[in-house]
């Protein structure tokens, strides 16, 4: 894996589809409702951001799907809008996050069950250092637990993509493998880069925030939609290196019959 390349190619991803990034920007318009109908005090305009909000996680998430799905194919063209499609990608990348939260979720419940009434009696006992060791625990495991399984829906929705197939994205012990095809240290070093120029960018674009009344808007549906696609092309980048390491022959027939987008 050549991070240098990779990077390098997922910045320049957006850049090389200048006359298909309207239709992304559009998406993000519906999200830009809300804080508009907030800014101008404008109750009907917030109640249409709500139903906006609504279309937004209707069809963005899918719509970043197939941009992860085109990265791992390594091409560089940006996915043209497909209602039928996007709608069901989406639900499909909801239904992966619902199904990966299970765990985290339940953990946390039961930790606050076990662990909750010890902490609430410390606390009323005045016994404020126990009571710190404990709750310090009790969010060390669920923020370890939240981690573990934050990373395997990482890389589950870049199986979604990449088989077009939610029950291979579910199948844990699949992406356990695919992560260590791609190497534990290649992933936290593309990771760290990803993050700090991400990062970067982020903190020098926020500026625009300041440029009165299209300031937020500019932000809002400009330099998150580009980013967003820069993070999900990078994704679908480096799962693109799984294909030489795969030998199990059942995979590669998966991969060679895999349906593909429709790409305009």
């Amino acid at each position: 894996m050549d991070l240098k390349v990779l990077v390098t190619n997922s910045f320049k991803y957006p850049f090389r589809n200048i006359k298909k990034l309207p239709i992304l920007f559009l998406f993000f318009i519906l999200i830009a409702i809300i804080p508009i109908g907030l800014i101008s005090n404008n109750d009907y305009v917030v109640a249409v951001g709500v139903i906006a909000f609504f279309l937004f996680i209707l069809f963005v998430p899918g719509y970043f799907l197939s941009i992860v799905k085109l990265g791992s194919n390594q091409s560089a063209m940006l996915p043209s809008f497909n209602l039928v499609n996007n709608i069901y990608d989406s639900i499909r990348v909801l239904s992966l996050r619902i199904v990966y939260m299970i765990i985290p979720v339940a953990v946390f419940l039961i930790s606050l069950k076990t662990l909750g009434p010890i902490s609430r009696d410390l606390i009323y006992n005045f016994r404020i250092g126990e009571f710190i060791a404990t709750f310090g625990l009790l969010l060390l495991v669920i923020f370890i637990v939240y981690i573990i399984f934050e990373c395997l829906l990482f890389f589950a929705k870049a199986r979604l993509a990449y088989f077009n197939s939610l029950q291979e994205a579910l199948k844990v012990n699949k992406v356990v493998e695919d992560i260590k095809r791609l190497g534990i240290v290649n992933i936290i070093k593309w990771l760290i880069v990803m993050a700090i120029l991400l990062n970067v960018v982020t903190f020098a674009s926020s500026f625009v925030i300041s440029i009165p009344y299209v300031g937020l808007l500019i932000y809002i549906c400009i330099v998150i939609p580009t980013l967003e696609s820069i993070a999900n092309y990078s994704l679908g980048l480096l799962y693109s290196n799984i294909f030489q390491g795969y030998d199990d022959l059942s995979d590669l027939k998966k991969i060679e019959s895999r349906q593909y987008y429709k790409i305009e």
